[in-house]
């Protein structure tokens, strides 16, 4: 079973090669690392499966290679570039996470501050209770709250061909996406046991809004991504186009992996808020998580924190901590990270637990597989 960690329920994920079989032809940059065959053999194997492009960038020590094969346009064929900005869906979490871990260390709050503390009588109803649920909840998927994402009516009005194309452009406030999954029972109490949500990081995003008086998107930017210096990455809010260089993003909106392909690239990434809301690229995101495992943006104690993981039906060989995924691969290596989806977009980053090698890549596509294969490969292959 794939991590589930999409920041939307993308229904299509059977492998297909139902797409015109697009350009197979790689642009490689190789740095002066190894020759990373295992993983340009995956990366093309999802192309031909039916992917229609992929952009991949790994860091080795001092060494970075990057690659691209497929395309980025089916009407044109222009290839994907290593530079492509494209949507990171839930990899939003894990700088949502951050920010919290940081406004911890320096007491502003406390991870075990109730929700109800922060966002006074939005979570309650149908069995919900803010009162009972923490931020760490929130953080590591063990508050019980629904997924809003996985409500029908959000489904068929975002997700599937009909309701896309006339709601992409919507506006929703966090309010709105909370109370979706107010409508719905928990799925659990409090605590009990680990349920992927959206909806835990749209409240997280609110929490830091409540404790900073900014958008969390501003919190972010100077405590992350300026410091960083990403200058790929963003919270576009409600901005409908991404950023060039990029390519397009193509989905088949619908419940199965046949039928047409469409261009889904323009959208309200709004929509998912604190749980996906952010663009990057493959180099920025390998080097926020390999300075995050390296101890550059979080204290000691927050960093042990947010690596203290649950088990998570949805992880195999792993678990989930504050916002961070830890995976243990065929070969032992265990990589730290997070995935993520929108509508046409599924991206991966993954790095070892000393930050020295990092991978981070995207598939133009949201109904393929084939992930996996390329972060085991990078890691385990020879």
């Amino acid at each position: 079973m794939t991590v589930r960690t999409t920041a939307v329920a993308v229904t299509a994920l059977a492998l297909t090669a139902a797409l015109t079989a697009p350009a197979l032809a790689a642009q490689q940059h190789t740095g002066a690392g190894g020759d990373h065959d295992a993983t340009r053999q995956a990366v093309r194997a999802a192309v031909k499966n039916g992917v229609p492009g992929v952009t991949l960038t790994a860091k080795d020590g001092r060494n970075t290679w990057s690659m691209t094969a497929g395309v980025g346009n089916l009407k044109t064929g222009e290839p994907r570039s290593s530079r492509d900005r494209y949507r990171a869906g839930s990899i939003t979490k894990t700088f949502v996470a951050t920010v919290l871990l940081q406004l911890e260390a320096e007491g502003r709050l406390s991870l075990d501050d109730t929700v109800e503390k922060w966002l006074p009588g939005l979570v309650h109803g149908n069995g919900h209770d803010g009162g009972r649920i923490t931020v760490r909840q929130l953080l590591n998927h063990t508050s019980g709250v629904f997924d809003y994402t996985q409500d029908e009516t959000f489904v068929r009005t975002y997700l599937l061909k009909d309701g896309f194309f006339k709601h992409r452009y919507d506006q929703k406030t966090p309010e709105d996406l909370v109370a979706i999954a107010m409508s719905h029972k928990p799925v659990f109490a409090p605590g009990t046991s680990n349920s992927y949500s959206n909806t835990n990081y749209t409240l997280a995003a609110r929490v830091i809004e409540k404790a900073t008086g900014r958008p969390y998107g501003e919190e972010i930017r100077s405590r992350v991504i300026e410091p960083l210096g990403l200058h790929a990455t963003s919270v576009p809010g409600t901005r409908v186009t991404l950023p060039q260089p990029s390519s397009r993003a193509y989905s088949k909106l619908a419940e199965t992996a046949a039928g047409p392909t469409y261009d889904v690239t323009k959208m309200n990434p709004a929509l998912v808020y604190g749980a996906g809301e952010m663009i990057s690229d493959s180099a920025d995101l390998d080097r926020f998580y390999a300075a995050l495992l390296r101890g550059r943006l979080l204290p000691p104690q927050q960093l042990k924190e947010m690596k203290t993981t649950v088990p998570a039906e949805d992880v195999p060989n792993g678990g989930y901590g504050l916002g961070l995924i830890d995976r243990e691969l065929s070969c032992g290596v265990h990589v730290w990270g997070h995935d993520g989806g929108l509508p046409g977009s599924s991206s991966n980053a993954w790095t070892t637990a000393d930050g020295r090698h990092s991978l981070a890549f995207n598939f133009n596509g949201d109904w393929s597989g084939g992930d996996y294969e390329v972060f085991e490969a990078e890691f385990c292959g020879e």
